[in-house]
């Protein structure tokens, strides 16, 4: 069987499997230590300063309609408050689906001790679903199912987390979309009562991780991110980053039954940090891809009077 055209026969099977679109896993990144604000909203202004972040990711590349991510933010905290406040926006694109979330981030600190810090946080998100049916090979043309394209079908939704940090350690816990809104819900036949529903889904997230002073000049954090939605399996991500002379940062990542990664990253500049990330599949979808890519930049701005001391590792 042509390559093409399985992946998009399989694409449209999940896609109406049962009549109803089940929303799988929210968006993912091998380097999601260096911006939970997309996932944890009490991650708003914790840094300490203004902080402006891209990324771009390329999955199973060479695999006809995979995914494609880009996302951005820049969260700052507010002077003289415990408030936080942040701005996202997240592209996801697979097979004939281009969705896109554009949200707003509020956080409130409070100390629990002279070490820690405890932040709680609300998001807003703005939800866009377009989908292009003319992009499938579609087996039967007449299926009423593909008649109409979606375009632009807004909802809306709501989140929260809670973010405990330190200068050296935190543990995050979040649910970025609590609402199972409906992205779309049409009859495909005004015949019958068979119907399509697009659904999202309540996504849980665990996160945490801890750096380790091993040597003058070298440091070393492994972190941990755990994603739950019903109807896909849990998800587990571990990585284990190694920093160098505050500069360049090199480690490796496995995400449980999919794939293994090597990331590095090098700090410019004070206020200017890039990574790369490169995963290999470890499923028999290896067989059909060449990995995935991604590359993020990091651009902090400071005031005159700040001076970076250690640069935060995350």
């Amino acid at each position: 069987m042509n390559l093409k055209l399985l992946k998009k026969s399989l694409y449209c099977g999940f896609l109406f499997w049962g009549g109803t679109l089940i929303a799988q896993q929210d968006s993912q990144y091998t380097q999601y230590m260096y911006n939970p604000i997309t996932i944890n909203p009490a991650y708003a202004g914790s840094r300490g300063v203004m902080s402006i972040f891209g990324l771009y990711r390329a999955q199973w590349v060479g695999l006809d309609g995979a995914p494609k991510t880009g996302a951005a933010s820049i969260h700052t905290p507010i002077s003289d408050t415990n408030v936080g406040i942040g701005l996202s926006f997240v592209n996801d694109r697979i097979g004939p689906s281009d969705e896109t979330n554009i949200s707003v981030d509020i956080s409130y600190t409070v100390p629990v001790s002279e070490r820690y810090k405890l932040a709680f946080g609300v998001k807003a998100t703005a939800n866009l679903l377009n989908v292009d049916y003319t992009k499938l090979n579609i087996y039967n043309p007449s299926d009423p199912r593909f008649q109409n394209n979606v375009d632009n079908k807004f909802s809306p939704n709501i989140g929260t987390g809670a973010y405990l940090y330190s200068e050296n350690t935190y543990i995050g816990l979040s649910a970025p979309a609590l609402l199972q809104t409906k992205h779309f819900d049409e009859t495909a036949d005004y015949n019958t009562s068979s119907s399509f529903v697009a659904k999202e889904q309540i996504h849980y997230y665990l996160m945490g991780g801890h750096v380790f002073d091993l040597a003058y000049n070298l440091k070393f954090k492994p972190s941990a991110l755990v994603k739950m939605t019903q109807g896909a399996p849990l998800q587990v991500d571990l990585s284990a980053n190694f920093l160098f002379s505050e500069k360049f940062t090199a480690g490796v990542a496995y995400r449980w039954d999919a794939a293994v990664s090597a990331l590095v990253g090098f700090q410019v500049s004070d206020g200017l940090f890039i990574g790369y990330a490169y995963d290999a599949e470890t499923t028999r979808l290896a067989n059909y891809n060449s990995g995935s890519h991604e590359v993020f930049l990091r651009f902090e701005l400071f005031k005159s009077y700040d001076k970076i001391i250690s640069p935060r590792f995350f």
